[in-house]
């Protein structure tokens, strides 16, 4: 083996690329034949069809392919399977904008064409997303790769539509809606982002029919009180209770409105009385179907006002209310206005401000297949990692309202319903109809809207693997065993996986739900385009390579939690790769004529024992904080090991007897431990950094066909001595203590110095003198042991360890005139310092003037002063003595 087979610097782009397609080419990415074996299953949330990788699916993936590498080097048959969403209004939006090029709109071209444009867009962009994804080293099963359109899962839809139809789980009518004015389609819940923004809080006076009195009701939306039908106020509010069952005057209208009592009114939020516009609020909705209020619309879906507006008829929903407000000020109904700032729906896709809007669409029931989904979470067939967002989504189900899966767009899944236009009969089939089986009509219309694409990926966890088809995959792969995905969708993806799984196969489908929070910029911002304060992924794989960024992203990870996206963390593991790297040349260069050979403990040194009982326990610790899903602290407890103990210890004391052993014998037993523990670092570290494991793995002596298939490390109790580890961290702790004296003491690294070091205790007494030469080594340093201490020596510097005490005589180290010199001018400083902090604490005015905040810093400030002054004394009493 030669230096010569790794590179002097490490190159990613040298490395990752090839490695990729050699396991590419040997299959390993898909499960094996054995059936035998137990499964391991995740299926890859699916990303929009024609997005792009951002850090969410960087993180999120590399989480599931750190599991997933884990798992199959345990032994496991590994599946994880990949696909796309065809995301509805996404796509349709992306194609619309490529027309209005051309200036065409997707009614010119009719909806067959314009699908047909569809597909060509997918085609030529859809594997954008999968391509990036490979980048970061996915190793997903490519070969079953799925797309939420394709033929088996189009054919899932079906099966499940029809099925819920008929179990009568779906129904039609007109309900309220987050509808997009500019996409002219009703939105999920999740394509709404709410932007705080500053408006206003109008109050307007609602006079009591026959009286001098009247109402006074806050909106933040004037246009739409001439769809009021009704003011509410709660039933405990005594101010009103005298107007419930009158009516009142809606202004400028003239409509008379009732008042009464329901529970949902804040007391506390304008006047306590509250406008109901039920076809315009989700909320005023629900309160006119308690209250039986008419539903009157007066909002067009694109965004201009009803005909039963009468004069605004036609205005765009902002000139009315702008028009509105006018009138209210001029016959006197305005009573005042105030600033408010308020969250306001935007549409994710376009950024039109959302309407609240009744329309007639397509539900899916919920209560009925609510309840078993909620029982498999509390009795433990489902477990929410961590533990605390099963009980959000229990709340949530519990209080979940019927599922809008209608959309108004032509791209999607198409709902198979058809209308016969001689007889009205409604026919929902699995298969396209024919004829009418009512009047043998063949003048049959499919239903115009395509459904909501969650309910696609509703699916995906058994539509991926062949349902309704009894296949294989289905058979071996389902239930999947882990769900990774952000705590953002839990509401909208993982709940509705979960009843439809339970649904429709009778089973759970996953077992555990790991949830990850969402990275955030370094200043704990959500990442957005307004904030324009996104990474693209690619770049920092372009320029680091996709190991450093994986191990960036989920080193500080913890289930559940938000992360920062730090460059500095970047950096870091990409100095982490290059440590990894050059230790790997060392570790190869000085592995020359290595033999095969079986070794005794008794030939192993402290050293030895030592870094192969904390690499077997950093073994199993790593495999139990991987069971648990806690993946940042295991990468973290690999990056301290490895760097820490191994490089910067071991490999250290190893040096001497690599270079200049006293045997031929000695060397190889340094030689196989050293190669050992360093396959096995390289195996531990692989599932988080792929590509630079595998290079290196291929240049070790005794290496097999690929890392990625080799064994996953296990403990081995006859490798772990307890008493080498006690003595190794008393020998470190003694070098530690002495390279502190040195940085204290400005003592430079190129001079030795002499330790005196008393020793009471008998075994630590044999401990020193046996090993005492690695701390000579690592603290270079001449060590003196003494039993007992009648004088301590004179200007010495001394440190106390829980094995030892420590003297280092600094009379012909330093030049002890001029670090006296220098202390003193040192300590003058800090007591001017300290003297203007307390000159500022100690005056009254400024007590009183200063922000809390400024005074912490200057109490800060005067303790970190006090602290500073005492250590100067000390030292200046060490050479004073």
């Amino acid at each position: 083996m030669s230096i010569n087979s790794l590179p002097s610097v490490y190159d990613p782009k040298d490395v990752e690329a090839k490695w990729y397609s050699f396991w590419k080419s040997r299959n390993y990415f898909a499960p094996d034949n054995d059936r035998s074996k137990e499964t391991f299953t995740i299926v890859m949330p699916p990303p929009n069809v024609t997005g792009q990788l951002h850090l969410g699916h960087a993180l999120d993936n590399t989480l599931q392919d750190i599991l997933t590498r884990w798992r199959r080097m345990q032994g496991y048959r590994t599946l994880w399977l990949p696909g796309t969403d065809h995301a509805g209004i996404a796509t349709q939006a992306k194609v619309e904008e490529a027309l209005a090029q051309e200036g065409l709109s997707r009614h010119d071209l009719g909806r067959e064409k314009f699908l047909d444009r569809v597909w060509e867009w997918k085609h030529l962009y859809g594997g954008r997303i999968t391509q990036q994804l490979s980048l970061m080293g996915s190793s997903c099963d490519w070969s079953r790769e799925r797309f939420t359109m394709d033929e088996a899962c189009s054919r899932a839809v079906r099966e499940v539509f029809v099925n819920l139809f008929e179990k009568g789980l779906i129904y039609q009518g007109n309900y309220i809606t987050n509808w997009c004015p500019k996409c002219q389609t009703a939105i999920s819940d999740i394509e709404v982002e709410h932007e705080d923004s500053d408006g206003y809080l109008w109050h307007i006076k609602y006079p009591v029919e026959d009286s001098d009195e009247y109402l006074v009701i806050a909106t933040t939306r004037p246009e739409t009180m001439l769809g009021d039908t009704g003011v509410a106020v709660h039933p405990d509010d005594e101010r009103y209770t005298h107007l419930l069952g009158k009516n009142v005057v809606l202004p400028l209208v003239g409509r008379k409105i009732p008042v009464f009592a329901d529970e949902y009114v804040d007391r506390e939020f304008g006047t306590g009385a509250v406008k109901v516009t039920p076809a315009h609020d989700p909320n005023d909705f629900d309160m006119g179907l308690r209250h039986h209020l008419e539903q009157l619309v007066v909002i067009n879906p694109d965004g201009t006002m009803s005909a039963a507006t009468g004069p605004f008829a036609g205005m765009d929903r902002y000139a009315c209310r702008k028009e509105i407000v006018e009138r209210l000020k001029a016959d006197g109904s305005l009573l005042k206005i105030d600033d408010h700032r308020h969250a306001v729906g935007h549409c994710q896709r376009c950024d039109t401000v959302i309407e609240p809007l009744i329309s007639k669409q397509w539900f899916v029931k919920m209560k009925p297949l609510v309840k078993p989904a909620v029982e498999k979470v509390l009795n433990g067939e489902i477990r929410f990692v961590p533990e605390r967002f099963t009980k959000i989504y229990v709340s949530w189900m519990e209080n979940i309202r019927d599922w809008c899966i209608s959309r108004q767009l032509w791209w999607g899944h198409r709902i198979p319903v058809w209308y016969c236009q001689d007889c009205g009969e409604i026919i929902c089939s699995k298969a396209d109809p024919d004829i009418c089986p009512a009047c043998s009509s063949s003048q049959l219309q499919q239903d115009e809207d395509v459904l909501d694409t969650w309910f696609s990926s509703a699916l995906w966890p058994f539509s991926t693997l062949g349902w309704p088809e009894d296949t294989d995959d289905m058979a071996d792969f389902y239930p999947t065993s882990v769900l990774v995905t952000g705590r953002d969708i839990i509401f909208f993806w993982v709940a509705r996986m979960i009843f439809s799984g339970i649904e429709h196969t009778g089973q759970v489908p996953f077992h555990e739900v790991n949830i990850h929070g969402l990275i955030l910029d370094g200043q704990g911002r959500k990442m957005s385009k307004s904030l324009g304060n996104g990474i693209d992924p690619i770049e920092v794989i372009e320029k680091y390579g996709a190991d450093t960024l994986r191990f960036s992203m989920i080193t500080g990870v913890t289930p559940g939690n938000d992360v920062r996206f730090h460059w500095d963390k970047v950096e870091n593991s990409r100095n982490f790769a290059n440590k990894i790297w050059n230790a790997s040349r060392f570790v190869l260069m000085n592995l020359e004529g290595m033999a095969a050979i079986e070794i005794n403990a008794d030939e192993l040194t402290l050293a030895d024992r030592w870094i192969l009982s904390r690499f077997n326990l950093k073994a199993e610790e790593t495999t139990r904080l991987l069971e648990r899903y806690d993946l940042g602290e295991a990468a973290k407890g690999l990056y301290e090991f490895i760097w820490d103990e191994y490089c910067d210890w071991y490999i250290e004391l190893t040096k001497p007897r690599l270079t200049n052993s006293a045997s031929l014998r000695e060397k190889q037993v340094a030689q196989k431990v050293l190669r050992d523990v360093h396959m096995g670092i390289l195996r531990l570290l692989h599932p988080f950094m792929p590509f630079i494991t595998e290079e290196i793995y291929q240049q070790l002596p005794g290496h097999q066909e690929s890392i990625m298939i080799d064994p996953w490390p296990l403990k081995d109790e006859k490798q772990i001595w307890p008493e080498a580890v006690e003595g190794m961290q008393a020998i470190m702790a003694v070098t530690r203590a002495l390279r502190n004296i040195r940085a204290e003491f400005n003592i430079s690294p190129a001079a030795s110095i002499n330790t005196i070091m008393l020793v009471e205790n008998a075994a630590n007494w044999d401990l020193f003198k046996n090993y005492g030469r690695y701390i000579e080594a690592m603290a270079k340093t001449q060590l003196e042991m003494v039993a007992n201490m009648d004088v301590k020596p004179r200007q010495a510097v001394s440190a106390l360890t829980n094995v030892a005490e420590i003297y280092v005589p600094l009379e012909g180290v330093i030049d002890v005139g001029k670090e006296i010199g220098r202390l003193k001018k040192d300590l003058k400083q800090v007591e001017a310092d300290l003297a203007r902090t307390e000159g500022k604490l100690n005056n009254s005015a400024f007590l009183a003037k200063a922000p809390p905040d400024v005074i912490a810093k200057e109490k800060a400030k005067a303790q970190e002063a006090i602290s500073r002054k005492e250590g100067i004394e000390q030292r200046l009493q060490i050479f004073q003595a």
